[in-house]
């Protein structure tokens, strides 16, 4: 059975940007719905949330982009957690970036921006940290969101209190257009039914399934893996941001170790071996007293 029914600006995906144009735009007023086929499987829910272009060794005109993100980051995520009337775990808490050389520490594409660190000093940043990294960055602008606990329930949260409509379980099928003016979309709703929604104005944030509507987009998935361990409290204060391997520490003493990167995985779910095993060993390397730590 075909529904056709009239809708507001369209959001098409329920993940961190999604959430975030959503909230932005019923702030100024507009009637705006989400739809999602299934918010758990966006990456804000997974990712490890870390503020890092400078740890990133980010270049040109995307460190640019990065840098002004950091500058406004504070007030946008106050905006959330005033409407939202909830914490988005925002910590300020600065990254160190080990090398097993200062050559390697000092050619470091942002090197300029962070604290020289020598073998002392990074030992003083990150007590236990793995014997072979003789120097080390300190970037104390860079810092971390707790996104997956906090910063996704509380944009979920704001965008409700807004009057943002949620449909879950929904499949676009297919953008409407006339003349290439944007006209609504077809869906499938978490019932099965095929309905039109019209509407002239709506945002494709759907992330590497985006490709699924515009063919075009040079996009694809890259499978990620972590881990969690729970450490005692302040244990670990920085971000560790190393090479293959990241360590981020919440106020809690939970830590994310991320990330693998499968190219060739599709879509596919869960965890492999392989990738956790390449997670242990990175996490061996960087702080070695942590392998005796709970794993979650």
């Amino acid at each position: 059975m075909a529904v056709s029914r009239t809708e507001p600006f369209l959001i098409l995906g329920g993940g961190l940007i999604g959430l975030s144009i959503a909230h932005e735009l019923a702030q100024k007023g507009h009637a705006v719905e989400i739809l999602s086929r299934r918010r758990s499987e966006a990456a804000g829910f997974v990712a490890a949330g870390m503020l890092a272009p400078h740890a990133e060794g980010l270049t040109n005109q995307l460190l640019h982009l990065g840098q002004l993100s950091l500058q406004r980051q504070s007030k946008w995520v106050k905006r959330i957690e005033v409407t939202s009337g909830m914490t988005c775990g925002l910590r300020n808490c600065g990254i160190v970036v080990p090398f097993s050389n200062v050559q390697d520490r000092d050619n470091y594409p942002t090197a300029r921006f962070g604290q020289a660190l020598n073998e002392n000093e990074l030992e003083k940043e990150v007590p236990g940290i793995g014997s072979q990294w003789k120097a080390g960055l300190l970037f104390t602008q860079d810092g971390q969101i707790d996104n997956r606990r906090l910063l996704m329930r509380a944009l979920e949260k704001a965008c409700f209190e807004l009057g943002v409509k949620f449909q879950e379980g929904v499949e676009v099928l297919e953008l409407l257009h006339e003349k290439s003016i944007f006209k609504g979309v077809r869906i499938r709703t978490h019932s099965g039914e095929i309905e039109t929604i019209r509407s002239s104005e709506g945002v494709l944030c759907s992330g590497a399934w985006s490709k699924d509507l515009i063919k075009e987009l040079p996009i694809f998935p890259v499978k990620g893996q972590m881990l969690s361990i729970q450490g005692p409290q302040n244990a670990l204060k920085r971000v560790i941001f190393g090479p293959g391997t990241y360590l981020v520490p919440r106020e809690d003493g939970l830590i994310i170790v991320g990330a693998t990167n499968e190219y060739n995985a599709g879509f596919q779910e869960g965890l492999t071996p392989f990738g956790q095993i390449q997670l242990q060993k990175g996490l061996n390397s960087l702080l070695p007293v942590a392998m005796n730590w709970p794993h979650m």
